[in-house]
């Protein structure tokens, strides 16, 4: 079966291409250049895609920064490091699950799949709003009614979302029984000019987290 796997290059997106392949789908990875700031993550993505044997793999250019309104994509806004704290942060991009999931769908139905991978959590997260179960759920809706192949029947889009209910640490555990090389992965979204990861922004925090909660060296 072939499915469409949405890829950051970040340690939850990359369990879940390792989740699709241990489940025997053909994989083919999307990545999205949406002028984030943190464009390192995109070749983490080309290295974890060739390393766990994704059929394929894509980069759509998608400028959200057109836009801004996120410290990910307005260079103007700061990007926090006092900590993971409640509510939602300034790294939120808006609508940018919603646009991700639109291109894997739009892919997914030129291939005839019926299957969309997406590595949101609802546990350990940052409070993004299009990382609840009820976006998912609304947006699986709405894929089987916005589609030719819906409408005809050919087939009934399913949004996998096997990380959405694992904490951090689960989800390194997974990773790890999985084989995923976690040094190819990246998850900071303010990196340095030399690409190295800040340690203090909220990815970095929570990375830190998961892993140490594992019990498990981060190379």
């Amino acid at each position: 079966m072939k499915a469409v796997i949405l890829l950051s290059g970040g340690l939850d997106s990359a369990t879940v291409l390792a989740i699709a392949r241990s489940e025997g789908y053909e994989c083919r990875c999307l990545s999205i250049d949406y002028g984030q700031r943190h464009r390192a993550e995109l070749s983490a993505a080309e290295r974890v895609a060739k390393s766990l044997g994704a059929h394929e793999h894509r980069v759509v250019k998608l400028d959200l920064a057109t836009f801004g309104g996120s410290a990910l994509t307005d260079r103007n806004i700061a990007v926090p490091v006092e900590g993971v704290k409640n509510g939602i942060p300034v790294t939120y991009v808006p609508a940018r699950n919603a646009l991700f999931l639109c291109h894997a769908l739009a892919w997914a139905e030129v291939l005839e799949s019926s299957h969309i991978f997406i590595g949101v959590n609802a546990l350990d997260y940052s409070g993004y709003p299009d990382c609840r179960p009820e976006f998912i759920e609304a947006y699986e809706r709405m894929a089987n009614l916005a589609t030719k192949a819906g409408v005809e029947g050919r087939t009934r889009v399913k949004i996998h979302t096997p990380l959405l209910h694992l904490t951090k640490a689960g989800i390194v555990k997974l990773g790890r029984e999985l084989g995923l090389d976690f040094g190819l992965t990246f998850s900071c979204y303010d990196p340095g000019a030399d690409g190295r990861a800040c340690g203090q922004c909220d990815a970095c925090q929570l990375r830190r987290k998961g892993f140490d909660e594992a019990g498990i060296e981060d190379r």
